[in-house]
């Protein structure tokens, strides 16, 4: 052997041993970021001996003397398994994401300072009840006592920026202020349509939504090229949340039914709200028994309550309900700082924000607000001069959410349920309620009322004649209790009938989702939990199934031989059904989606001003429709056909009888910050062929995002017995676990594609970890 060989030999064995050892210290040191199976604590403030049992899905099941204690458990385990998540979700209402991300943050942190979310939580919780205040201060207590426990080893990505700081009991209500925002993105519509080119009239923009036969509002006659261009601007500056927090399309179902059409003889609940995919997911589930109650179903990491589920006495979900309760005003200032009002100039309120950017100088930022509301359109560095964008939302009210999802944790019946939901300030969703004996539906939140005009597209804040004038809320807003049908049901659609007294909006999605519902009940007189899980997961799409005839009748004129003639061929005979393992999926929905971007984008529509793709696409192939593609849609039809074809055939193949949705279609759970990281990215991240699509129960929603991922559905589902709540069943996904190491961070995806719930029971199957947390002193 050569000196030289040897001598490399020497260098690789020494660069091996390096990699190698660097490589266990590394895998050490993330081994060291899980949890133990079993700990014993003692906490100050603990009033009774907590026990705690994981099984082997990764589910807590907590026993606690008391609301207050279990709301410290909960925040014990929340931390354990979920506090990046935590971490960023308090970032993000705060503003502080540019800490963490650098330059690249700073969309985030404009926007949320300016809206003031943080200061508006701070302000909130002294004026709360004592008792809500008790169950933050537990729930803080247990999430900094796991803080104090592991320290940067609580999650692996601490281990980069640090052990993270005390939790606060305002830290949790961002989470309802968040959540308050994401679900009600009336803003974001009326930004896209004043972004849209003055050459469309406001009031044939307005005919898009849903309700187009009703009568435009009078403000919709104005258009300004100048605003346009301002709200495009802003429209793109405007940052969507990363994952769990994305601002989401407007999507959840809901039912019930009363005991005479429940095999148990009492009624049956189901819900699965719709969200952002993400890993991890924002629903943890858990069984809390305290006495008087038993909690099981999904809490949401931040906060000490369980937001969906049942309680031994009642089961709940929620639906949004599309409500219109935000608005924009345009806002004229003048040279010497004050902006114009009806009552003549009066001066902003100001405030300035430092924003502290990693790797760069901090940032300040000058907050005005007007008698509306923050100038959002201050978000655009630089833009100065001309009239401004304000914005007005029931979210940025003092009032909080906390005391009614307090309340309906602990409500013993319908009518104490339907007092929890008058409290819960903001969202504004439809409550659907179930006890032993009866259902309802009640609608939270508060929703304006209008001195004038309806709030569809952006109002002169100068004139008053759009201000809001009061605020609706409790049995003022749509309720149902004990229909004489004996069921509820809700898939967003309108719930307010025709003539209601309180305006809601008019921006709902059609039907579709509702209609399924509808007639999967008819097709029994009495329904069993088995008969819920099934149509939670059922594929088939009642928009397809009305689009198909007025579709298929249409005069193409295709050559046979062509791929496009094969194509539309396999939609004949088809009945709807959105199978992974069906080409007719994949057929229908690249051609109509493409078919709706074309018609809007030869307008120059922003997507996110016209209603959902299935409402564009109901109401261009009806002669309503036509004057939107030059007076006969069917040459668009024909060419997006075309396209769209052609365009899956370099990932499909030649043959669209091999085609197959479930290639295209599949779920994405990844973490919209550590996908950025090289390998970390890879690791946090995983994706599954699912069925259905944006208008079917088994929600796969993607929007017009051209490539068919599925990224909003329902990463929850419960259905409630309420004859024996334990034969309720429940799923999540991912899983439980928010460490990317743990085996319980994807463990139950599988399940959940297939269709698959479980029950939590007193008793786990089997326990895999066992957490002690003693009174201090005891």
């Amino acid at each position: 052997m050569t000196r030289m060989r040897r001598i490399l030999l020497g260098v690789g064995a020494t660069i091996g041993s390096v990699i190698l050892l660097g490589g266990v210290l590394i895998g050490g040191t993330l081994w060291h970021t899980l949890p133990p199976a079993h700990q014993t604590l003692r906490l100050a403030g603990l009033r009774h001996p907590v026990s705690i049992t994981i099984d082997e899905h990764g589910i807590p099941r907590i026993d606690a003397g008391d609301l207050v204690d279990a709301a410290v458990a909960t925040g014990f385990l929340h931390a354990r398994d979920r506090m990046f998540e935590m971490e960023l979700m308090r970032r993000v209402g705060s503003g502080r994401v540019s800490e963490l991300a650098g330059p690249a943050g700073l969309p985030i942190d404009r926007m949320m300072r300016t809206l003031g979310l943080r200061r508006l939580a701070e302000a909130a919780y002294p004026m709360l009840p004592k008792s809500t205040r008790d169950l933050l201060d537990g729930y803080a207590r247990g999430v900094n006592a796991a803080i104090a426990a592991r320290g940067r080893f609580i999650s692996p990505e601490f281990l980069l920026i640090g052990a993270p700081e005390p939790w606060s009991p305002a830290d949790s209500l961002l989470w309802g202020r968040l959540m308050g925002l994401s679900l009600a993105e009336n803003w974001h519509t009326e930004l896209a349509r004043l972004a849209t080119p003055a050459h469309v009239a406001p009031d044939r923009l307005l005919k898009l939504r849903p309700d187009h036969a009703e009568t435009p509002s009078p403000e919709a006659a104005r258009a300004d090229p100048d605003l346009s261009r301002l709200a495009s601007r802003l429209a793109d500056a405007l940052p969507r949340f990363p994952a769990p927090y994305t601002l989401p399309e407007e999507a959840s179902d809901e039912w019930a039914v009363d005991g005479a059409h429940s095999r148990t003889g009492a009624p049956l609940l189901a819900g699965d709200p719709h969200l952002a995919f993400g890993f991890p997911s924002i629903w943890y589930l858990v069984r809390i028994a305290v006495p008087g109650h038993v909690l099981t179903g999904a809490s949401a990491p931040g906060v000490p309550f369980l937001v969906i589920g049942q309680n031994g006495h009642i089961a709940w979900t929620f639906t949004s309900s599309s409500a219109d309760c935000q608005d924009l005003f345009i806002e004229t200032p003048l040279s010497d700082g004050r902006y114009v009002t009806p009552t003549g100039p009066q001066p902003f309120q100001t405030r300035d924000e430092r924003i502290r950017v990693r790797g760069a100088p901090d940032i300040v930022m000058t907050i005005r607000t007007t008698r509306h509301g923050p100038v959002i359109s201050d978000i655009l560095r630089g833009s100065s001069g001309g009239r401004i964008i304000a914005a007005a939302m029931e979210n940025l009210r003092p009032e909080d959410a906390a005391p009614g999802l307090a309340a309906l944790d602990v409500a013993d019946d319908i009518d104490a349920a339907g007092r929890a939901a008058a409290l819960i300030s903001t969202p504004v969703q439809n409550l659907l309620v179930a006890d032993r004996s009866r259902i309802a539906l009640f609608t939270t939140g508060e929703v304006p009322i209008r001195r004038s005009g309806d709030g569809g597209v952006a109002s002169d804040g100068a004139d008053g004649l759009h201000d809001w004038i009061g605020h609706a809320s409790g049995t003022a807003l749509p309720t149902i209790v004990s229909p004489s049908s004996g069921r509820i049901l809700n898939g967003n659609e309108r719930t307010a009938p025709p003539g209601f007294p309180v305006f809601m909006g008019h921006d709902w999605p059609a039907p579709w989702r509702a209609s399924r519902i509808r007639t999967l009940l008819d097709a029994a007189p009495t329904h069993d939990i088995d008969d819920f899980v099934r149509m939670q997961n059922d594929p088939t799409s009642a928009f397809a199934q009305h689009l198909l005839p007025p579709l298929l009748g249409r005069p193409l004129y295709l050559d046979p031989a062509s791929l496009q003639f094969r194509a539309l061929s396999l939609l004949r005979g088809w009945d709807g059904s959105m199978d992974p393992v069906r080409p007719q999926p994949l057929i229908f929905n690249a051609w109509i989606q493409r078919f709706v971007g074309d018609v809007l984008a030869r307008e120059g529509v922003p997507a996110g001003a016209a209603g959902s793709w299935e409402d564009v696409a109901d109401l261009l192939l009806r002669s309503a429709g036509s004057a939107w593609c030059g007076g006969d849609c069917t040459p668009m039809l024909a060419a997006a056909l075309d396209t769209s074809m052609h365009a899956l055939t370099p990932t499909h193949g030649a043959d669209p009888a091999g085609w197959r949705w479930g290639t295209a279609h599949h779920a994405m759970f990844d973490n919209a910050f550590l996908r950025a990281i090289p390998l970390v990215g890879a690791i946090a991240h995983r994706d599954i062929p699912i069925g259905g699509d944006d208008s079917t129960l088994l929600r796969g929603g993607s929007g017009l995002l051209g490539d068919f991922r599925a990224v909003h559905g329902a990463s929850y589902r419960g259905d409630y017995d309420l004859a024996d709540p334990e034969r309720s069943r429940f799923i999540v996904a991912p899983g439980q676990s928010g460490n990317w190491m743990s085996s319980n961070a994807w463990n139950l995806m599988q399940l959940w594609a297939g269709g698959s719930t479980m029950t939590i029971g007193h008793s786990a199957r089997r326990v895999d970890a066992t957490i002690s947390l003693l009174p201090a002193g005891g």
